[in-house]
C-alpha cells in the first residue's frame, strides 16, 4: 500500500515549510495523487516484464503470462515451466532468468514480501538480490507498494529533472547531488519524489 493522499499532503507541507521552491510549486501545481501498487511478488514480476520494452509490448506480454500462470502467478508454477512455455509468453532468456531468480527466492522462503526488513537499506539490499532488480526498482517498489515515507529514488531521471525545475537549477543534478539536495527533507522524501514526478511536465510550472 503506497502513501495515502493525507500522508503525501503532510509530507509535502513539512518539506514546503523549509524549501521555498517546493512551497512555490505546491501552490501552482497542487498536491499529487497517490501512486499505489500491490504488495507482493506479482508487482515485481510486472516490473521485470516491463523492463526495456514499450508499454504496449509489456501489456501484451503480461496478458500472455497471466493467461499461463493465473492471476495469482504462483512462483512454483513459473519455476515448473520450461523455456519454450515462458518464451511463448514473450519472455526472453534474460527475463526468464530474472523471473526465476525472483520465484526461487520466494519459493525458498528467503524473500517474504509481507515481512521485509523495517530498515530501508536492509530492505533494498534484500530486494536487489533478485537478478534484474536494481536499487531504483527496489526503491520504487518500497515507495509504491509499501508506502515507505522516506524512499528517495535519486537515480530516476524524472526525479532529477523535476528537482531541477523545483529548485531552479541550471542543469539536471547527478544522482549523488540529488541525494545531497534532499538530505534536509528526511523523513518525507517519498512524498517529495512523488511531487517531482507530478511537476516534471506540469504546464502550471
Amino acid at each position: 500500500m503506497g502513501l495515502s493522499a493525507e500522508q503525501i499532503r503532510q509530507g509535502l507541507d513539512a518539506v514546503a515549510a523549509i524549501e521555498p521552491g517546493i512551497a512555490r510549486a505546491l501552490e501552482l501545481a497542487g498536491y499529487p495523487e497517490p501512486r499505489i501498487r500491490d504488495r507482493g511478488h506479482v508487482t515485481l514480476m510486472r516490473t521485470i516484464v516491463g523492463q526495456q520494452v514499450s508499454v504496449a509490448a509489456a501489456a501484451s506480454m503480461w496478458r500472455k503470462f497471466e493467461d499461463f500462470a493465473g492471476p495469482d502467478l504462483p512462483p512454483e508454477r513459473v519455476l515448473a515451466a520450461d523455456f519454450d512455455t515462458l518464451r511463448a509468453c514473450g519472455l526472453s532468456r534474460q527475463k526468464q532468468g530474472y523471473m526465476r531468480s525472483l520465484c526461487e527466492l520466494v519459493a525458498d522462503g528467503q524473500l517474504d514480501f509481507h515481512s521485509l526488513p523495517a530498515e530501508d537499506e536492509e530492505a533494498i539490499a534484500l530486494l536487489t538480490r533478485i537478478k534484474g532488480i536494481g536499487r531504483w526498482s527496489a526503491e520504487i517498489y518500497l515507495l509504491f507498494a509499501e508506502g515507505r515515507p522516506d524512499m528517495w529514488p535519486a537515480g530516476d531521471l524524472a526525479v532529477q529533472a523535476g528537482l531541477a525545475k523545483l529548485l531552479d537549477l541550471e542543469e539536471r543534478p547527478t544522482e549523488k547531488r540529488t541525494r545531497e539536495l534532499a538530505e534536509a527533507w528526511r523523513p518525507h522524501r517519498g512524498a517529495t519524489a512523488i511531487f517531482t514526478w507530478h511537476c516534471y511536465n506540469n504546464p502550471a510550472l
